[in-house]
């Protein structure tokens, strides 16, 4: 039998709640707000310099997007490997394509045992021996289809891919090669790399409609708003891996990754009820354990988590 409530229980009760109530009342410095309100990333940045400290390379760069100023800048100029990212060039100059009537977005491209390598992607899993231009993009937006992505670039050509990033002006950022199952000594080392200023930088240009035009860097957006891959930065965000094209909660992301051994590498916006920012984050380290790479993980993670107090 339940035992009566004292008045000292309605007393106790009653300062809890008013506790409470003041604690959310209370306005609330931001993790990324250092000494009287200067943005720091504090959590970002002792994570990822545990990194550096153990031996990864690293490198991050994060712009305002309203006010155009750099928020982060570390070691943001170094060249490092970046997987997948540089997709993003190649999506770049499909669209340019598009735009320009070069290519037709429901033009129809034909898969061949020669562009097949690797697991990443799903086309390698369909039956469909063809799909239309729009629908290849959009999977290598949505997945990094390795089949995809070697498709488009039998359409393009890489050399097209490679004036088109010196058109924009990128020196440090640049896709070297298609993708691989091998890489041989006449091979590019590397499928791309990048450096975060320039990636950083790339993604506040599409948001702005400045990479070519309005059609072309939209157009890249939509097949980057499909990324599926929420597990490096903005895994602190909360997000549907599979649904994220429209605000959730406030929150609206578009971005691209990179995976590949000993390589982590993220570029995207976010945008939120503050502001947004265009963001990038490359970590290089030796991939010798699983614990390694949960902490590369981990240290995105807690970058991601300063990106979201910032801008929401």
């Amino acid at each position: 039998m339940a035992q009566p409530r004292r008045a000292c229980d309605y007393l106790v009760a009653g300062i809890r709640e008013n506790e409470r109530r003041s604690s959310l009342r209370a306005p609330r410095a931001g993790r990324h707000r250092g000494a009287e309100g200067v943005e720091n990333f504090s959590g970002g940045f002792a994570a990822l310099g545990q990194l550096a400290y153990a031996g990864a390379k690293v490198s991050a760069h994060v712009i305002d997007l309203r006010s155009g100023l750099t928020l982060v800048s570390i070691d943001d100029r170094i060249v490092l490997p970046t997987a997948s990212i540089g997709n993003v060039l190649l999506l770049i100059e499909v669209s340019a394509s598009i735009t320009a009537r070069e290519a037709a977005g429901y033009g129809i491209l034909d898969k061949t045992p020669a562009d097949i390598v690797g697991e990443s992607g799903l086309w390698h899993h369909l039956q469909a021996p063809a799909l239309p231009v729009a629908d290849v993009a959009a999977l290598v937006g949505a997945t990094n289809d390795n089949l995809a992505t070697n498709v488009l670039l039998r359409l393009v050509g890489l050399e097209a891919v490679r004036a088109r990033a010196d058109s924009l002006g990128l020196t440090r950022t640049a896709l070297l090669d298609l993708v691989r199952n091998n890489r041989g000594p006449d091979d590019a080392p590397q499928m791309s790399v990048g450096s975060a200023a320039e990636l950083a930088w790339l993604f506040s240009a599409l948001s702005r409609g400045q990479i070519v035009d309005h059609a072309t860097s939209d157009r890249v957006l939509g097949w980057l708003s499909l990324g599926s891959d929420l597990s490096m930065v903005a895994s602190a965000f909360g997000l549907d891996p599979f649904s994220h094209r429209v605000t959730d909660h406030g929150i609206q992301l578009v971005n691209a990754t990179g995976t590949d051994a000993g390589v982590r590498s993220e570029a995207g916006l976010l945008s939120g009820s503050r502001t947004g920012v265009a963001y990038a984050v490359t970590v290089q380290f030796a991939d010798s354990g699983l614990a390694t790479r949960l902490r590369v993980l981990e240290a995105m993670r807690t970058f991601g988590y300063d990106l979201l107090e910032y801008v929401h």
